[in-house]
């Protein structure tokens, strides 16, 4: 490859560097590497940011190129193309359909559709039949960027409507690219494959039609999204729908029915009624987290549901929250006007207000302040899942004041906690995200700094790996999230731990120190259940309903076999409940058969069943859950094991 006057200087990831003409695009830098790697490029990384292989390079930079064998920016570009070849497949099978966006999602993309007609199922396979086709002909991607007016003008001639309103939303400072996946265009920031015969025709399925609104918004057009899945394989798909069949079959709401645990209703969205089976995973949960906390140095407090606007306004939750805050409008007695409340969506701002009651010394850092916060918060309707994703629930919250000097000392002995709840709940494998400062946010970037930098420095104290989640944080400092892995592999972020510099200034709290002057705490925020309903939620899908025996609110049933062994049964019942076992009696004119099933389908980990062999002898047959065999023990012989397995595991 000549050089110009105006040649650049790549760096590649071994450090060394090598001079290309100004506005040499990727593909150029890898087939002069080599003709194979020419071929085999699916994209590059330039400065860390993800270029098509026909975009120029103008300036000197890092670069990477990426193959098919780099997971991440091909299942990106895979499920990326797929999104478009979905809808030039639509609008070759039905030419008066209007498009409008399609993003990459988790595990897939979606594409939205204004049709007058719905969806199929037999529409989906006929999409699927021409993508494919599609995919064959290896027709060429290539891009261009427009101006302005020459994009309205040709989505205006070619009668889309939505493409037009979305040019018109595009900042001035931005360019106007278009993409070509053979004669099929399409408005798109990239980066996409080089050709159609890149996306694997054997790695992708569509799932599923659902409506959405125009730009999410209720006033708009109802359109059609089509959702689809894609891996750069056949073997990871069906991997990927062998988990979702197993995720279907773990479905909290469906175990929730099954195992009489609550249920939802429309007079109270977002709203759980729990049954006293649920209430009693949720105290038993609650009270273990009472134990771990108070042993973990934690004093509890209670605060008001209710909170005056002017104590948000003070906290800065006014302004940066308030679309997910529910307002409460009182008329007072003699009031001139009505007073503005809010349902608390968190606990922190109150927890400064009990902080602020009376003088703190230096000598009374570390504060550990927990509650069993009941927090209310808006989520639309449609994002509603169940018990996952509520409008009320209960946190796990908790907030530390302390020095800055103990920001470390406090972070790895809080990653120590929750490692020691994660274990005892069954998650021992968890990974932790770094969230830095979001846009929208309270406090200065020199704040922000020193709360990044002193969030990290701890992280690394306590030997945690992180990974950076860029723009996460909260409004008021930067956090940890500690992502938990469940028994099919799906990942639930769960707790946090978070550096607020900001809300101690906002809300006047100090303490004295050792100068006798008075000095701003540092307000360490942290979860770690996050959401009481949520987390249960988790645990019942990763567990298949079949909790720990300490978790389960039914933990032993006894059932007759004849009427004649009713006396006994109950004998057994009270004898299991002395010994502090959750224990019940089914002496019901059915078969036992029929009353193994019901309780293996309502997961009771312990069936003991009872007929006169079992009274004469004074035994019991053990039948386990989830096993065939039964095994006969003296009663004796097993109370204590029962009682020992249902015991929690502080307690043990």
């Amino acid at each position: 490859m000549s050089l110009d006057q105006s040649a650049i200087s790549l760096t590649f990831p071994d450090g060394n560097s090598r001079e290309f003409p100004r506005g040499v695009t990727p593909a150029e830098v890898a087939a002069d590497i080599s003709k194979s790697l020419g071929k085999k490029a699916i994209s590059a990384q330039v400065d860390g940011r993800h270029w098509d292989l026909q975009w120029p390079i103008e300036a000197d930079a890092k670069i990477a190129i990426n193959t098919l064998s780099d997971d991440a920016p091909a299942l990106e570009l895979i499920r990326h193309d797929l999104a478009h070849i979905m809808a030039r497949a639509v609008q070759e099978l039905w030419p008066d359909v209007k498009v409008t966006i399609g993003p990459v999602i988790k595990d897939g993309w979606y594409y939205d559709f204004d049709r007058a007609e719905p969806f199929t199922p037999e529409d989906l396979g006929a999409i699927e039949k021409k993508m494919k086709e599609i995919i064959n002909l290896r027709d060429p991607v290539r891009t261009e960027v427009w101006d302005r007016d020459r994009a309205i003008a040709h989505y205006r001639k070619t009668g889309e409507p939505y493409k037009v309103e979305l040019v018109e939303a595009i900042p001035a400072d931005q360019k106007i690219r278009m993409y070509w996946h053979g004669n099929w265009q399409d408005l798109c920031r990239g980066p996409h494959l080089q050709h159609t015969g890149q996306v694997p025709a054997d790695g992708f399925k569509l799932m599923s039609v659902a409506g959405a609104y125009w730009r999410g918004d209720s006033s708009k057009p109802m359109l059609q999204r089509i959702y689809g899945v894609a891996f750069k394989n056949r073997d990871d798909l069906k991997a990927h729908l062998t988990m979702l069949e197993e995720a279907a079959k773990r479905d909290h709401r469906k175990l929730g029915r099954e195992m009489d645990l609550f249920h939802m209703q429309e007079e109270a969205p977002g709203q759980v009624f729990w049954h006293p089976n649920g209430w009693t995973i949720y105290t038993t949960l609650q009270d273990y987290m009472r134990r771990k906390q108070r042993a973990g140095g934690y004093v509890e407090v209670n605060t008001p549901q209710v909170v005056s606007r002017v104590l948000w306004e003070k906290s800065g939750h006014w302004a940066n929250y308030q679309e997910n805050m529910f307002i409460v409008e009182v008329d007072e007695e003699h009031a001139r006007e009505k007073t503005i409340n809010a349902l608390k969506p968190m606990n922190c701002p109150c927890h400064v207000q009990i902080f602020n009651v009376g003088l703190k010394s230096y000598r009374d850092l570390p504060l550990r302040m927990a509650e069993f916060g009941s927090c209310n918060r808006y989520e639309p309707s449609g994002a509603l899942h169940g018990i996952m994703r509520v409008r009320g629930f209960t946190q796990d919250d908790a907030h530390i004041f302390c020095t800055e000097d103990q920001i470390e000392s406090e972070t790895k002995r809080y990653i120590a906690f929750l490692s020691d709840i994660y274990h005892d709940l069954g998650f021992d494998n968890f990974k932790i995200k770094f969230s830095d400062r979001p846009e929208s946010r309270a406090g200065s970037d020199e704040v922000w700094d020193k709360a990044e930098a002193a969030l990290l420095s701890a992280t690394r104290a306590a030997n945690c790996d992180v990974e950076l989640n860029p723009g996460e944080g909260a409004f008021y400092g930067p956090k940890l999230e500690f992502v938990l892995t469940d028994a099919i592999g799906r990942d639930w972020q769960c707790g946090t731990h978070q550096v607020d510099f900001v809300l101690p200034e906002r809300l006047d709290a100090s303490y004295i120190g050792q100068d006798g002057a008075k000095h701003r705490p540092v307000m360490l925020h942290r979860a770690t259940l996050g959401s009481f309903e949520r987390f249960i939620g988790i645990l019942i899908e990763s567990h298949a309903g079949k909790l720990p025996m300490w978790l389960a609110p039914r933990q032993v049933v006894v059932a007759s076999i004849v009427s004649e062994a009713d006396d006994y049964v109950h004998e057994v019942v009270n004898t299991l409940r002395a010994a502090g076992v959750r224990a019940e009696a089914d002496t019901r004119n059915e078969k036992i058969n029929y009353k193994v099933r019901e309780h293996s389908l309502g997961k009771v980990p312990v069936i003991l069943a009872i007929g006169m062999k079992e009274v004469e002898e004074r035994s019991v047959s053990v039948r386990r859950l989830g096993e065939k065999t039964t095994q006969t023990v003296p009663l004796d012989g097993i109370v204590g094991d029962l009682a020992a397995e249902g015991t929690p595991p502080d307690l043990r």
